[in-house]
């Protein structure tokens, strides 16, 4: 006879007693029938032999199923109970058991051991659970943005592998993502992935929740968060809103957390890439191939399937993409212009001082106030120093900034004072910076030579800074050559074959006046002076001087 468990013997000595026949005890406890026949006769035998005596089935069910044991009384409370409000005070001051142990015996005179107090802290530091409610968001709703770390990939160039940064969108409701990697992230790429993510999935979300990061959130706040300038005008050209997270709240935008998680321990796990091409090749064919047709374990749907019903609730695309532009803050200077790029724009209504946005496109220039209202639109100037402003709004009463030019240009003399005044009644305040370009040449040439050239232009008719610096590098060059030349020639005449001294001549056309030889010998002298004084300084003061610079 087969030896049963103890407890499929119980049962069939249980069913032999309710005389149950062989074939239902096989069909309960599908055990053969061979086998129950034989515990059959084994009982019957008992029986016949002591009808009064519990048989061996009896016993060995009494000792199998034994009673059910009593409940557990209740556990006796805790003796550090009563010193309760105590212990919970002492634990909002950051103490230890042992610290509280110690003045609990020294002060309420407690008599239990240490480990009372050791258990009885740790149950009050028990916290329930955290509970989290599950979300529903409508189709075409909300789509979750953040960067991870993609796998390895060979830095162009060079043999060194490195991680790029992986980023991930993920639309609320059907769960598609879109994931590509860049090398280097930025206000304009972070705005740009969002874009290919838009055309991706064939439309653009209501909101788009976000990480604090600084591509996308100027300065975090919960109610009126300063979004970046670039990221804020790209959402606003596709008539999305931002809706960035708490700080340090990651529970907020879970799904896409969850899809970079999945990224990186299902498609890019243990790979290496040679290119960042590569990589997000692969991306795309894991996503289309695999991702996106995995059964959701919350929804219980396949996510192609979700996309394709949220796919027509999501916003159409407009025509054209976004235009992409730095930003910067100017000052509108007393010609009503600011300067981008070594060009003058004119910032009317803007006020002459006050500080104006501008932002620089690819082939125009947008001058704003600061609150971002649009206040003037021009054509980007192909060549640097270009001046756009229309006629009649060129200011030509002189400020003080003029009067301080004229001044400046009349020590240098008549014809630099005349040049100017002529260059500022043309142009107005907008040339005023030729006029201190002017001015500014007493920093190379002689005063004499800078006049010289003033008065050649005046001669030519061609009021230009340019052309003034040329003359007065083409003359200073001169009087450079002729100084040069009259020294070799006295010098030679006091070296003649003789001995004795050679005449002199003391008047020549070549002879200039013995002031403009001061003049030369006096900046000459200057510039020397300065550049030993810098030698003297040495690199310490170069690098004190560029600072302040």
């Amino acid at each position: 006879m087969n030896v049963l468990k103890p407890h499929l013997r119980t049962t069939i000595w249980t069913l032999l007693q309710a005389n149950a026949s062989q074939r239902e005890i096989a069909r309960v406890t599908g055990i053969s029938r061979h086998t129950i026949r034989a515990y059959q006769q084994r009982f019957d035998a008992e029986q016949a032999n002591c009808p009064g005596v519990a048989t061996d089935s009896e016993a060995v069910a009494t000792q199998i199923t034994p009673p059910w044991p009593p409940a557990p009384a209740s556990m006796a409370a805790s003796l550090c109970e009563v010193h309760r409000d105590f212990i919970q005070a002492q634990l909002l001051l950051r103490r230890n058991a042992m610290a509280i142990y110690q003045d609990l015996v020294d002060a309420h005179g407690f008599t239990c051991a240490y480990n009372s107090v050791k258990r009885f802290v740790h149950n009050l530091h028990k916290k329930t659970p955290e509970q989290f409610d599950r979300l529903s968001f409508l189709p075409g709703e909300e789509m979750q943005v953040d960067y991870g770390e993609g796998a390895p990939t060979l830095v162009p160039g060079t043999e060194r592998y490195k991680k790029p940064r992986l980023f991930v969108a993920t639309l609320r409701h059907s769960r598609r993502s879109f994931r590509r990697v860049v090398w280097k992230s930025s206000q304009q790429v972070w705005a740009q992935l969002h874009e290919q993510a838009f055309r991706y999935f064939g439309g653009c979300p209501q909101y788009v929740v976000l990480d604090n990061l600084k591509e996308g959130v100027l300065k975090p706040d919960l109610y009126e968060p300063e979004l970046n300038p670039v990221y804020a005008a790209m959402l606003e050209h596709y008539g999305v809103v931002a809706d960035p997270a708490r700080v340090r709240d990651p529970n907020r935008k879970g799904t896409v957390e969850h899809a970079i998680g999945h990224t990186q321990a299902t498609a890019l796990k243990g790979k290496r890439f040679e290119s960042i091409e590569a990589q997000n090749e692969s991306l795309e064919h894991w996503e289309t191939n695999w991702a996106a047709k995995r059964i959701h374990g919350t929804e219980r749907q396949q996510v192609q399937a979700m996309f394709e019903a949220e796919r027509a609730h999501l916003k159409p695309l407009p025509l054209l993409g976004m235009q992409y532009f730095t930003q910067g803050v100017r000052t509108v200077c007393d010609d009503s212009c600011v300067r981008v790029d070594h060009s003058s724009y004119a910032a009317r209504p803007a006020a002459i001082g006050s500080k104006v946005l501008v932002r620089i496109f690819e082939r125009r220039i947008e001058i704003r106030d600061l609150q971002g209202a649009l206040l003037r639109t021009h054509a980007k100037a192909e060549r640097p120093g270009s001046v756009v402003l229309p006629a009649d709004e060129r200011v030509f009463n002189p400020s003080r900034e003029t009067r301080q030019i004229l001044r400046q240009a009349g020590q240098i003399g008549e014809h630099a004072s005349r040049l100017c005044a002529l260059m500022f009644a043309a142009e107005g305040r907008v040339g005023q910076r030729k006029l201190w370009g002017i001015v500014g040449l007493t920093k190379r040439y002689p005063a004499s030579c800078i006049d010289s050239a003033c008065a050649q232009a005046l001669e030519q008719g061609i009021y230009s800074y340019k052309r003034v610096q040329a003359l007065s590098e083409g003359l200073f060059v001169s009087a450079m050559a002729s100084m040069t030349e009259a020294t070799n020639t006295g010098s030679a005449a006091l070296a003649d074959g003789t001995g004795q001294d050679a005449h002199l001549a003391q008047q020549h056309d070549l002879i200039r006046q013995a002031d403009e030889y001061a003049d030369l010998f006096t900046h000459a002298a200057m510039a020397a002076s300065a550049v030993v004084s810098k030698a003297k300084a040495g690199p310490k003061a170069d690098g004190v001087q560029g600072g302040q610079a």
